[in-house]
């Protein structure tokens, strides 16, 4: 399994759709092919006022490509999780890929650089969501202020 996990610095991308890409976080990282993604916040400032420093943020699994926004398509999963600010600290689930991240001021990894013990860190962090609900934007709570119920950027999610 391809596994992206990227360091965040705000905590509006997927936000609550479970859209990835609507701000263009990740740009043309958002091209490469995986299976899942992972997202954790980085330990500056800005992630810091978040609320998301060095917390599991979300996690997604099985993409589906949306529209293209800017420098790469949006993306919704068929399990996804959303800690937001709640999230446990992603040192206590990873501490070996977690000092890799952190320590190389890496903004992301892709799982086949990974060391055998990165690797299985990142499993145990997956299965927090491998029965996890689809983006909320794929069912049927949701629909999007613009039609259709594909992934748009900049459009905010309408109860029916």
């Amino acid at each position: 399994m391809r596994v992206l996990v990227y360091k965040r610095t705000h905590d509006d991308d997927p936000g609550p759709i479970g859209c990835f890409g609507i701000k263009d976080c990740m740009g043309a990282i958002r091209r490469r092919k995986f299976d899942a993604v992972i997202g954790i916040g980085g330990l500056g400032y800005e992630p810091r006022t978040c609320g998301i420093a060095g917390k599991i943020n979300w996690i997604g699994i099985g993409p589906k490509a949306g529209r293209w926004f800017r420098r790469g398509p949006t993306w919704t999963f068929d399990h996804f999780l959303n800690f937001g600010t709640d999230g446990d600290l992603f040192r206590a689930h990873a501490p070996q890929l977690a000092e890799r991240i952190y320590g190389r001021r890496l903004r992301h990894v892709m799982i086949d650089s990974m060391s055998e013990t990165e690797k299985r860190e990142v499993q145990k962090i997956l299965a927090l969501a491998s029965s996890a609900p689809p983006s909320p934007v794929r069912s049927s709570r949701f629909k999007l202020a613009s039609s259709g119920d594909r992934c748009r950027p900049k459009c905010l999610p309408v109860c029916r």
